[in-house]
């Protein structure tokens, strides 16, 4: 059975996690739209809380939001305890991302980030293990 995997963007994230969805698809995984359906104009909190709620209920254990820069979604995703969202911009942040901060929600930047780099990102990133060691204490201070 393919993971599922939940994803959610405001207006400005909505072209990005259009691709990005058919990616997962392509990829693999199971995917679940949390929305938004559209370019009309929204409030990211309200996406960054529908990603929180989908992973405190288990429905999925990792997931992707985009915004126009990444960083609101990723704000206000972060403000859930269980949640461990990392904006990243390349390769390298998507991976360490995972391996040193055992992040679970991908941020991206639908107006900073273009799709063959995040498509890249949600690769590395759903590749990548956790390294835990050193690096779970850390994890453990702050989820």
């Amino acid at each position: 059975m393919a993971e599922k995997i939940a994803i959610a963007s405001d207006h400005a994230g909505f072209e990005l996690k259009t691709q990005l969805k058919q990616e997962l698809g392509q990829l693999g995984f199971d995917v679940l739209d949390l929305g938004t359906d559209g370019p009309a104009s929204v409030d990211y909190p309200d996406f960054a809380g529908k990603m929180a709620e989908a992973l405190a209920a288990g429905t999925v254990q990792r997931g992707v939001l985009v915004c126009g820069s990444g960083i609101g979604i990723s704000m206000a995703a972060n403000r859930h305890k269980h949640v461990r969202a990392a904006l990243c911009h390349d390769h390298l942040t998507a991976k360490l991302s995972r391996q040193h901060n055992n992040a679970n929600v991908l941020c991206l930047g639908g107006r900073t980030t273009g799709p063959d780099v995040a498509k890249d990102c949600l690769r590395v990133f759903l590749e990548t293990d956790f390294e835990g060691g050193r690096h779970q204490n850390r994890v453990a201070k702050f989820s």
